[in-house]
C-alpha cells in the first residue's frame, strides 16, 4: 500500500516544548525534531539497527525493539511526545497500543501519528473490483479512530485531512449508492492525529506545578466546598498558597476545574479570608468561571 508523506510535524504548535520526545518507527523525522528541539531528548524505537549510523550525529538514543510485541523500556509518564505514522496499521490490539502509549505519556503529552481511512475512494474502487490485497493491514474511519482514542484514556482529539483528489464524477458516484461524503471524507486518503492526555486548558494547570501539588490543592478546596472545617481549611488554603507560590489567575482556573458548586465555594473563601488576594481570584474569576457574571462581578461574591 501507499507510504504516507512525511508530514506530521505539520501537527507541531508554536508553544510546544518538548523536553522528551519518543519516535516509533517513523525515523524520517529526527532529523527536523533535532533541529527544532536541539536540547530535547530524543529516543528512537525501530526493528534492527540499520538507522542508528545514519542518524548517530543527532544524538538519538536508539532501542531496537517491535513496539507491537514488546514492552517499551521507559518509565511511566516520561515523554512530551510519542510521534509515528500509521502506528497502529499492523497490530492485533489497536487499543492496547494506543492506550499503551498514552501511559508513557506525561499529563500535558500528545501522541502524533496517522492513520489510513478505510472511507477513500481509491480504497472503495479497490473493493468493488474485488480487489483485497491490503487486508493484512488495519484501516480506520474517522469516527472509529476518535473514539479508540478517547477509550485509550485520550482527553482530546485533533484531525487533519490529507487529501487525494478522484477521478472526475466518481465521488458523485459512491454518493449516488449511498456514500457520504461529510467534510469531503471520500477524497481524504489520511488522517494526521494529534491526541492530548489533557484538554488544552487543563495541560496549562498540569504543567506549572507538581501532581502531589495540585492533589493537594484540590483536597484543600473540596473541603471548603464541601464544608468540611470551613475556616481552618481556608487558612491552610492560603498557607499552601504562599508556600508554592500561587497567583490569582490560577487559582481562579484551577478552582473552575475542580469546583462542581461554585458560588457557594466562592461564598465561604470570601466570607474567612481576610487577604487582598481574594478580590484579584474573583477578579480572574469573571474571565474564566461559567458562572453567571452576576455571581462574581458586583454580585454575591463583592
Amino acid at each position: 500500500m501507499k507510504k504516507i508523506d512525511s508530514v506530521l510535524l505539520d501537527f507541531l504548535q508554536p508553544e510546544d516544548f518538548f523536553e522528551t520526545i519518543l519516535v516509533v518507527e517513523s525515523v524520517e523525522y529526527l532529523q527536523k525534531l533535532r533541529e527544532r528541539y536541539p536540547s530535547a531528548k530524543i529516543f528512537a524505537v525501530v526493528k534492527d539497527d540499520e538507522f542508528i549510523e545514519k542518524y548517530s550525529a543527532l544524538n538519538v538514543e536508539f532501542k531496537i525493539l517491535d513496539y507491537c510485541e514488546e514492552k517499551l523500556p521507559f518509565d511511566e509518564e516520561f515523554f512530551d511526545a510519542i510521534i509515528g505514522d500509521l502506528t497502529l496499521e499492523v497490530v492485533i490490539n489497536p487499543q492496547d497500543i494506543a492506550a499503551g502509549f498514552s501511559r508513557y505519556l506525561k499529563e500535558t503529552g500528545v501522541w502524533i501519528t496517522s492513520f489510513r481511512n478505510i472511507r477513500h475512494w481509491s480504497v472503495i474502487e479497490k473493493l468493488m473490483k474485488g480487489q483485497f490485497g491490503g487486508i493484512v493491514s488495519r484501516l480506520y474511519a474517522k469516527i472509529e479512530f476518535e473514539r479508540l482514542c478517547y477509550a485509550s484514556f485520550y482527553k482530546e482529539v485533533r484531525m487533519m485531512p490529507i487529501v487525494k483528489k478522484a477521478p472526475k464524477n466518481f465521488i458523485e458516484t459512491l454518493e449516488k449508492i449511498g456514500f457520504e461524503n461529510i467534510n469531503n471524507d471520500l477524497e481524504t486518503e489520511f488522517w494526521l492525529i494529534r491526541a492530548a492526555r489533557s484538554m488544552p486548558e487543563l495541560a496549562l494547570l498540569k504543567s506549572m506545578y507538581t501532581k502531589k501539588d495540585r492533589k493537594k490543592l484540590s483536597t484543600l478546596i473540596h473541603r471548603i466546598e464541601y464544608e468540611i472545617e470551613v475556616e481552618e481549611n481556608v487558612k491552610n488554603f492560603w498557607q499552601f498558597y504562599d508556600e508554592i507560590g500561587l497567583f490569582p489567575d490560577y487559582a481562579a482556573a484551577f478552582i473552575r476545574s475542580v469546583v462542581i458548586h461554585r458560588e457557594k465555594f466562592y461564598k465561604l473563601l470570601k466570607k474567612f479570608s481576610n487577604r487582598n488576594e481574594i478580590e484579584e481570584i474573583l477578579f480572574s474569576a469573571e474571565e474564566v468561571d461559567e458562572m453567571e457574571p452576576a455571581l462574581v462581578a458586583g454580585g454575591v461574591f463583592r
